[in-house]
């Protein structure tokens, strides 16, 4: 029998400010019918938690993508990590061991690794305030001011490193990785 590892998908833009409606229910079916098991979406912005075979996993984002515009008639970036690598994400957020309320943390997931000349780009001072730092596919982000006030965006990080980035605050990237755990256990059982 082939493993079905854990993995969340994140997808960018759905459900927010009225734009790119799509319901969850129609999101679960597009991962079952692409082959995963166990399917569970969390909040209504496009976290998606299943079970899925490395090959499954790495046709998702193309085919969960095209699915979207098939149905719904636009194109969404999906990003995919494994359980192990989100573990990792939430394991060394740099921000944490500096004591800073988790509340102003956020991970901005890249889709690649960015060359080192696009990283070279990024201006630190973008955004007065804001910390960010970028470790392979991920982005680190401490926003005290707020997200909503940064300029520290996904389209900022997206056109400047050249790839895909979608952004999720520090509570909703644990609320994953206990998702992904919850469901090992109960398997365990």
């Amino acid at each position: 029998m082939v493993s079905k590892a854990k993995h969340v998908a994140l997808l960018r833009g759905i459900n927010v400010g009225g734009k790119n409606k799509l319901p969850m229910k129609n999101l679960t079916a597009m991962f079952t019918e692409a082959g995963c098991i166990d399917v569970e979406t969390y909040i209504q912005s496009g976290n998606v938690v299943f079970g899925a075979n490395s090959s499954v996993a790495r046709s998702l984002p193309s085919a969960i993508a095209a699915a979207i515009a098939e149905q719904f008639g636009y194109r969404v970036p999906v990003v995919i990590r494994s359980a192990e690598e989100l573990a990792d994400v939430v394991d060394k957020n740099p921000f944490l061991k500096r004591g800073v309320d988790a509340g102003t943390l956020h991970v901005a997931f890249l889709a690649s690794v960015s060359d080192a000349k696009s990283v070279a780009e990024l201006d630190c001072r973008r955004s007065p305030g804001d910390s960010f730092e970028i470790r392979g596919r991920h982005i680190y982000l401490w926003l005290p001011n707020g997200v909503a006030r940064t300029k520290l965006t996904n389209d900022y990080f997206g056109r400047t490193l050249r790839t895909t980035s979608t952004l999720r605050n520090w509570n909703t990237v644990q609320r994953l990785l206990e998702m992904t755990r919850e469901e090992r256990e109960s398997r365990g059982r």
